[in-house]
């Protein structure tokens, strides 16, 4: 009885959802297909297909879901706008997090849109593949993916004859992934989604321009860097790597930056004031964030040297070292979106080649991911009753003790 009442309410769940959505649809055959393909998408299928969510929605060919991603009228970005305001709605909180990073998709061929041997962190080295950009959303409550855009190399906008052939306006241009990332930014706080910060690894975070756009939005940030990063320290400048080794023992504070699948993520966090910039909003502050490996006894007596990761952070008055740690845990909330999305709701398991069509895909999949993740929300209460040895190293930093 009880598992009637839940399957009922997962099922309520998932109409009040394609409801909120239905006006993005201008015909009912598309609308259905289009629930019918979300359904599949969340149903326990061992891989999704054209084949098996057609099989799903009791259709004898694929014909109708194909039909759906790659020539039915209906407007995938309205969906992803509808999306987005209903993860504010499950899981909005003002101390939000924004994160940005890219995943890849394996591909055979050079006919999908943005397909070339690039570098995919996905795979780990390079491959054919395409690669999306994606915005996501964290909160104490949940976290999932609310925007994507898919990155366009320059051999592709270059060549328009090819971009045609795989459904690609003549309005799009070649972006950065960068310049990807702050459009997705920018349309989440222009929809007013509560948020108090942006984190974002390497690729993102030693762009300077990506960081001077956040203060001008005055949103603060938690960005990876390089450890050849510079900084302002004193008079002048410094590497990160070089203002770490100057840094006092009881400069580094043990802190979780989050729970892991094993518990805490204990690391060795110190954090180093900077100078402002020149678009800095008044009253902020900058600083340098280095997370230090947490060393075995064993790693310590073999000699090893402790890992560190260096951050990039700007914020406004009263930030704490504690909410710049929190910031930087954060960022591993868009993995394990990745994660989930790619296993439970069929991201990466696409058969189109449009640029549109990869579009309406992965739209409806993020829309899948959002509903599993606010259900998993809400469930409770409504749907159940290490140093350098450089020895020229010095710091003109001013290290929080």
């Amino acid at each position: 009885m009880e598992d009637d009442v839940d399957l009922a309410a997962w099922a309520g769940g998932l109409d009040g959802l394609f409801a909120r959505v239905a006006g993005r649809f201008f015909r009912t055959e598309p609308r259905r297909r289009a629930r019918a393909y979300v359904r599949g998408l969340l149903a326990p299928l061992a891989g999704k297909n054209g084949w098996t969510l057609a099989e799903v929605a009791g259709d004898a060919t694929p014909d109708g879901m194909q039909r759906l991603l790659n020539s039915a009228h209906w407007d995938a970005d309205g969906v992803r706008d509808d999306l987005r305001g209903y993860v504010v709605e499950h899981l909005g909180d003002t101390g939000g997090v924004l994160i940005v990073d890219e995943t890849g998709f394996l591909k055979k061929g050079s006919k999908s849109a943005g397909v070339q041997r690039q570098y995919s962190g996905t795979a780990g080295r390079v491959e054919n593949c395409q690669l999306g950009v994606f915005l996501a959303y964290a909160t104490s409550k949940g976290r999932t993916l609310i925007d994507r855009e898919l990155y366009l190399p320059k051999s592709w906008t270059s060549d328009r004859d090819r971009c045609r052939d795989a459904a690609i306006g003549d309005e799009v241009e070649f972006a950065t992934k960068a310049v990807l990332a702050q459009g997705m930014l920018g349309r989440a706080l222009d929809a007013g989604v509560p948020a108090s910060w942006v984190a974002a690894d390497e690729a993102y975070g030693q762009d300077h321009k990506f960081r001077t756009w956040c203060e001008r939005r005055r949103i603060g940030y938690v960005v990876a860097v390089p450890r050849s990063q510079t900084i302002p320290a004193g008079a002048g400048s410094s590497r990160a790597d070089h203002a770490v080794a100057g840094a006092p023992e009881q400069a580094w504070k043990r802190r979780s930056c989050a729970d892991g699948a094993k518990g805490p993520r204990l690391f060795d966090w110190a954090v180093a004031s900077v100078s402002a910039g020149e678009h800095t909003p008044p009253g902020w502050g900058r600083w340098l964030l280095v997370r230090r490996q947490i060393l075995t006894a064993a790693q310590l007596e073999a000699g090893k040297d402790p890992e560190l990761a260096y951050y990039l952070c700007a914020g406004p008055p009263g930030t704490s070292d504690d909410d710049l740690i929190r910031v930087a845990g954060a960022r591993w909330a868009i993995e394990e979106c990745f994660q989930t999305a790619k296993n439970e709701v069929g991201l990466d398991q696409y058969q189109v080649r449009r640029y549109d069509a990869w579009y309406r895909h992965i739209t409806l999949a993020m829309l899948a991911h959002a509903y599993l993740s606010v259900t998993a929300a809400i469930a409770p209460k409504d749907l159940v009753t290490g140093s350098s040895r450089s020895p020229s190293a010095r710091s003109d930093v001013s290290w929080h003790t």
